[in-house]
């Protein structure tokens, strides 16, 4: 359920549309339990307490009719302004930023309750509305409705701090920066154990791809694995995830059977392609997007270097805890422990290259972006194995050529190459 749990995170219709759906439900059991206290209490004839629930219900309508006429002005509002203000810091720092906003729990939820609560307002009037007051003749005493949609007042109005205190916190670059580092981490601990696959192995077929273009976001590992085994072959990933696929390139390459044992169809209904990349099996992703942001606190036009820093702070964090992870490939294999799948993976060369090879030439003539660059990339030295040592090098040996053909004067240049975790402090 991971694939369709992470597509309907990254999107914003599902929640609300449970939401409404849910409000429905429940106006609809709220009245049951109405009619049925109103005809308990015609039975034991208790008409002063059938008084007192016509008086309170009453009461609430007041507050229900508020609810009614305000809440989707509300809504409108809120979060008009918070989508302009997303809007402009995603145009600061990253358009993949907006994807943060679309995937908050505490957005959707509120969104979710203020539908729900103006839906359920809304039942709440027509029930309430020209009733009898008379305890011996009223049809409907809507008691049960107006507490639950007074209820659902409050818990808008929670939800509501809620999601402006996780808002504001979204417009911070800091916060920015530390969400998409914790949801890179968790993509890289998925993988933790060591694996070889044998590319060498007789390759009895290819796939081709036959959908419609786009990156590719995931697969579907737990099926393809099923029809893997059925067949009794090993199925080989040909692009990474966030590649984008286009009709006819290869995909898949089998081992074993003849491909044609394999249902084709039903193989590339595995692959999920769509508009832009994902976290959900996209390990690389995490560290490209804290590359973006660097880069564009480093452009002329924002000129943050301070920014750029915090990003290179958490680009050695992730590199830290990938500098003896096993990368390359991910095997993944059935209920008998018999491997079907294989799945390419950035290596260690790739990550650091494209930690360091676009925020070294656009930081080289700020001495702040330099000395981070320099402290991180001696950190890493002394915690990779030797055979992940060599890449490290070079981006330290391209470091002082860039920051000497930017600077002029020794001294600055010294300066520039001196290590420093925070920069310039």
């Amino acid at each position: 359920m991971s694939s369709l749990r992470e597509h309907l995170r990254d999107t914003f219709w599902f929640a609300p549309t449970v939401g409404l759906v849910g409000a429905a439900v429940l106006a609809g059991v709220c009245g049951v339990v109405d009619d049925a206290v109103l005809a308990r209490l015609r039975e034991q004839r208790d008409l002063t307490a059938i008084r007192s629930l016509i008086g309170w219900t009453a009461n609430a309508e007041a507050v229900v009719g508020t609810i009614g006429a305000g809440m989707l002005s509300l809504v409108g509002v809120v979060f008009s302004i918070s989508l302009v203000a997303v809007q402009i810091v995603s145009a600061q720092w990253s358009q993949r930023v907006v994807r943060l906003y679309v995937r908050d729990r505490t957005a959707k939820a509120t969104f979710s309750a203020f539908l729900a609560t103006f839906v359920f307002a809304l039942w709440a009037q027509f029930l309430g509305g020209g009733g009898s007051r008379d305890p011996a003749t009223a049809r409907e005493v809507p008691f049960v409705t107006s507490a639950v949609a007074v209820a659902l007042v409050l818990v808008s109005l929670v939800l509501f701090v809620a999601y402006v205190s996780t808002t504001v916190s979204l417009l911070r670059v800091s916060r920015v920066i530390e969400k998409i580092s914790r949801d890179a981490a968790k993509i890289l601990a998925l993988r933790s154990e060591p694996a070889v696959f044998d590319r060498t192995a007789p390759v009895s077929g290819t796939l081709a791809y036959r959908g419609r273009a786009g990156v590719l976001r995931d697969v579907h590992v737990a099926r393809l694995c099923r029809l893997a085994q059925r067949q009794q072959v090993v199925v080989h990933l040909l692009p990474r995830i966030g590649d984008y696929l286009v009709p006819g390139a290869p995909v898949f390459a089998v081992h074993g059977k003849p491909r044609s044992a394999l249902d084709e169809r039903a193989v590339l209904r595995t692959l999920n392609t769509g508009a832009e990349r994902t976290f959900h099996q996209d390990i690389g992703f995490g560290l490209r997007q804290l590359v973006d942001i660097a880069l564009k606190a480093l452009s002329p036009a924002v000129n943050d270097p301070t920014t750029a820093v915090q990003a290179i702070d958490r680009i050695q964090e992730f590199l830290t805890a990938a500098v003896d992870h096993p990368l390359g490939v991910m095997l993944h294999r059935d209920r008998a422990g018999a491997v079907r799948l294989a799945q390419d993976l950035p290596g260690w060369r790739g990550l650091v290259q494209l930690a360091f090879s676009e925020i070294r030439p656009a930081g080289a003539g700020r001495s702040q972006v330099t000395r981070r660059l320099r402290a991180a990339l001696e950190d890493l030295l002394r915690l990779a194995a030797h055979d992940r040592q060599e890449v490290l090098r070079r981006e330290l040996e391209l470091l002082e050529q860039a920051v000497a053909r930017t600077v002029a004067d020794e001294g600055e240049r010294d300066f520039a190459l001196t290590a420093d975790r925070q920069g310039i402090g």
